[in-house]
């Protein structure tokens, strides 16, 4: 862009002296070339000192507003080349205020350049009414996008693309299969809409058996399959899909292939391969563009590797708010709440303007780290410096907040004075608080507000369990626990994943499907030996179930991220660190036992649950207990 200005400023300066430039030849090369590196305003500067325009001109502003989604803006200007009468809009002109009208839902403006469209005489373009059928779909008007298409004189591919992705996106999965089964011919992006269309409406069989189908498939349809897997939290499958891709040779993973994969590796704690996807990006000589290096600065965040998600920050030639709120969050996960507070601080004098998640970030760095006035005054900030409505997640941020500090009192008036109804989560998080500081009272009170919001939160029932068994009241407790077994209360089971030489190996609590489950359970019975010599106590007031202490020890030891940390001992050489990822919170029990076990065997831990990393080295918790 500076070579851009440069060049501009030339030809402002020191016009070639040979002939005449055409300044409207000039502004259309000068417009394109800033919507190219995304500088659609200062192309609409640019042809703001044209004093007559011509209509291509016009075109290329139109285009170039239009493709930067800055509709509102392109839809002022048709306005004001319409106000001009001269010169006339052609079929390009009405190609990208159709694409206006239909991104900002303006149903009254697109009806308007419909009317103009037949009065300017060009109802057989194929082009436009393409663009209008994509419109009146968008508009939630199906029928008025089917009648259109049914009187086009002319119809190509991407005529049938848009009726079937349209159908798609009014949720009528019968009709878009039924016209794509009709389609005279399809092409590779055909596959592609249905592919993303059944995926997005979590058909993932469907979408798959499409995707099997496809006489040939680009990296489109290759995507669209990834990115289903990860959008409906199929990460595995999305791994296994891409390893495939890159085994089979013929189709090479692109930008959008990269991203996906490393949100999957980013929710399964798939470091290696993650690091693979970086090395890859060096070697391809691909460049770190904004999306490409926030996924994979999030997915070194989310492997535990906060050092390695720095340097890819740090390695950035662009940064938005996205890239510094996962370097703040990153931090605040770690438990290093000066640092993200620092990178906070950072943001602001680059001049960055925070979001909702930033502050989620800041406010969960505080919560870590027990910093109960940091967190009120970022809240207030939030609110009253940058004007950001609050949501529920924030509310609850700040109640964990002072729940976690023991200010038990402001978090349930900070409940009763929230402008959203509160959820169950910041119920939960006051929940959290009264359980540690063992408020009964506070706690009865708290459950039945959840409840009445979810009879089927299992957390309520076994809190109060728990509670009533300490407390010596067993018929109560017995009461609960009978009452989730009637309304058929789950608990959501635990899961713990490890990746070890490249696979990612999932356990659940108890599980014995792993193909070593018998090494891996030889290795738990004598790692609990080795760690009550060292002065471990297993924590049985966690078990809510029934039974003799010796069981509850058994189902301690059965818990899946203890599984997966022997797994990881079995499966690597000595002094590798052990990364696991949980989808639970990880309980006092474990807590204490990673500790012990990261003793004992000399092994860093780096362990991920649902809030945060907890880095166990030599017997302590980079917590310091405090989660």
């Amino acid at each position: 862009m500076r070579q851009i200005l440069q060049l501009q400023a030339r030809l402002v300066t020191s016009p070639p002296p040979s002939e005449p430039v055409d300044p409207n030849l000039v502004a259309v090369k000068l417009i394109c070339a800033a919507a190219a590196r995304s500088n659609p305003r200062h192309a609409a500067l640019i042809f703001s000192a044209l004093p007559a325009p011509n209509l291509v001109v016009w075109n290329c502003l139109l285009r170039a507003l239009v493709l930067h989604h800055l509709h509102p803006i392109a839809l002022h200007h048709f306005r004001r080349l319409l106000a001009a009468g001269s010169p006339l809009p052609d079929e390009f002109t009405f190609t990208s205020i159709v694409k206006a009208c239909a991104g900002l839902l303006a149903r009254s403006d697109g009806e308007m350049v419909h009317a103009l469209v037949l009065r300017r005489g060009f109802c057989n373009n194929l082009f436009i009414n393409n663009s209008l059928v994509d419109m009146y779909f968008k508009f939630g008007r199906p029928n008025g996008a089917r009648r259109l298409f049914d009187e086009m004189s002319e119809r190509d591919v991407v005529s049938w693309n848009t009726l079937v992705s349209g159908y798609f996106s009014c949720g009528n999965i019968d009709m878009a299969r039924k016209l794509f089964d009709l389609m005279p011919e399809r092409s590779m992006v055909s596959w592609s809409i249905m592919i993303a269309g059944y995926a997005r409406l979590r058909d993932l069989d469907a979408a798959r058996e499409i995707f099997d189908q496809a006489t040939e498939r680009n990296v489109g349809c290759w995507n669209a399959m990834i990115s289903g897997y990860v959008q409906n939290e199929r990460f595995s499958e999305a791994i296994a899909l891409f390893r495939r891709m890159l085994h089979l040779q013929a189709v090479q993973p692109n930008e959008v292939s990269l991203v996906s994969v490393l949100s999957a590796c980013a929710h399964l704690g798939a470091l290696d391969l993650g690091r693979w996807i970086d090395r890859y990006i060096e070697r391809k000589a691909m460049g770190l563009s904004l999306f490409l290096g926030n996924a994979l600065s999030d997915m070194y965040a989310k492997c535990g590797c906060i050092a390695e998600a720095r340097a890819v920050f740090d390695r950035m030639t662009d940064r938005d708010v996205i890239s510094w709120s996962i370097i703040i969050t990153a931090s605040a996960m770690h438990g290093h709440a000066e640092e993200a507070i620092s990178a906070f601080h950072r943001m602001l004098d680059s001049g960055v303007k925070p979001n909702g998640i930033t502050f989620m970030g800041i406010l969960s760095a505080c919560t870590h780290a027990g910093l109960v006035d940091a967190g009120l005054h970022y809240f207030d900030m939030m609110t009253e410096e940058f004007e950001i409505i609050p949501q529920v997640e924030h509310y609850g941020c700040v109640v964990d907040l002072l729940s976690r500090a023991g200010r038990l009192d402001k978090a349930e008036d900070m409940i009763n004075s929230m402008k959203v109804a509160p959820n169950v989560i910041v119920w939960g998080a006051l929940l959290g608080g009264c359980r540690i500081y063992k408020d009964v009272c506070r706690g009865e009170r708290v459950v039945r507000s959840i409840l009445e919001l979810d009879p089927g939160h299992s957390g309520s029932y076994v809190y109060l369990s728990n509670i009533y068994a300490r407390m010596g009241r067993l018929e109560e407790a017995a009461k609960f626990r009978l009452m989730m077994r009637e309304n058929r209360v789950v608990k959501t089971p635990g899961c713990s994943w490890i990746e070890v030489d490249n696979m990612v190996h999932e356990f659940l609590m108890g599980d014995r499907t792993h193909p070593q489950s018998e090494k891996i359970y030889t290795r738990i019975s004598a790692l609990s030996s080795r760690m009550k010599l060292a002065g471990y106590v297993p924590n049985t007031s966690v078990v809510s179930q029934n039974i003799d202490e010796e069981e509850k020890e058994n189902a301690l030891a059965m818990h899946s991220e203890k599984l997966a940390v022997a797994f990881g001992l079995i499966s690597s050489k000595d002094g590798t660190t052990i990364r696991v990822v949980k989808n639970l919170r990880v309980c006092d029990d474990c807590h204490e036992a990673m500790k012990v076990i990261s003793k004992i065997v000399s092994r860093e831990i780096v362990l991920r649950d649902r809030s945060r990393f907890h880095h166990f080295k030599e017997g302590q918790c980079s917590c310091n207990d405090y989660w």
